[in-house]
């Protein structure tokens, strides 16, 4: 009788083990961040060199669950078609505001229309009027959440960047009701603007959420409170990942590979464990088409 209880204590146990090694890969996945594409996605511009060059690299390394791009991803029909066409239909993409699809009637009605299709994981819509172009969504155990930094509570495109009251207001609503283990937010225009990792080019200094102080502070403030794991933005078309004020920031840079020969075109592989995440960047070589793992950022 010792010996069958002894033997059902080490069976139970090794189950256990295999359950628990099951949940931990589970909970393990991998997303992919491109930003700033905008125009290089068109017709003409239908080549390895351009945006169409990334998302072949991004097939190339091993495409992740969906696809995330802080903003200028106009005109974003046509980003919307070269990831299809290349990373298939059934890869999400989570479009994110930039301040040049508010610029463009044609661009607002595609992305409105575009996500009032269902969000996959969607766990709050944005505010009033707002509803489409500011959202959270859940994968495994990350909460996700893209900001709207154009809504001034009362239309879509009242601003240049910035964090409104009405967006504080629901971003705070948002944060207080998450209870997962990482929290990723994007946004198109950074906290404050940093160098090229590689070049040092840097852009847009002063005229991103900085040009107005009080509402970054609070801003920042709600971000650390909440322990988020970090901000994701674009704008600047220069990839950088700079901790300020105990929060991470990673600058996307662009990823219209020859469209901008200033910086190298980069794209993001973000690897999410059970304890930490892993940031793979990937930046184009000189012929403009091929893509090479330069940095990986690990964040805990």
């Amino acid at each position: 009788m010792n010996k069958l209880i002894l033997t059902l204590f080490f069976l139970s146990s090794f189950i256990f083990a295999q359950s628990t090694e099951k949940n931990l890969q589970n909970n393990s996945f991998t997303f992919d961040v491109t930003a700033d594409m905008r125009n290089y996605a068109e017709p003409e511009y239908h080549s390895s060199e351009y945006f169409l060059g990334v998302c072949e690299a991004i097939k190339s390394v091993g495409k992740g669950e969906f696809m995330i791009s802080p903003g200028d991803i106009d005109p974003p029909f046509h980003v919307q078609e070269t990831i299809a066409e290349v990373l298939g239909k059934d890869y999400f993409w989570y479009p994110v505001l930039g301040n040049h699809e508010v610029e463009t009637e044609d661009d607002m009605n595609f992305l409105t229309k575009y996500m009032a299709s269902e969000i996959p994981n969607l766990v709050n819509e944005g505010p009033q009027n707002a509803k489409k172009t500011m959202y959270s969504f859940d994968f495994k155990n990350a909460h996700f959440i893209v900001l709207n930094q154009y809504y001034d509570g009362m239309s879509t495109e009242g601003l240049d960047g910035d964090i409104s009251d009405s967006t504080y207001i629901w971003l705070k609503n948002d944060l207080e009701k998450n209870v997962k283990q990482f929290t990723f937010v994007f946004g198109h225009e950074p906290l404050v603007s940093m160098p090229d990792y590689d070049n040092g080019r840097i852009r847009h200094v002063g005229d991103n959420l900085d040009k107005y102080p009080e509402h970054l502070l609070r801003f920042m403030n709600l971000l650390r409170e909440h322990k988020i794991s970090a901000y994701f933005c674009g704008h600047t078309h220069n990839f950088s990942y700079t901790e300020i004020n105990d929060i991470w920031q990673i600058d996307a840079g662009h990823s219209r590979g020859k469209g901008d020969e200033g910086a190298r075109s980069t794209f993001l592989k973000v690897n999410v464990n059970e304890n930490d995440f892993i940031i793979d960047v990937y930046r184009c070589e000189p012929n403009f088409i091929d893509y090479s793992l330069t940095h990986q950022i690990k964040l805990d």
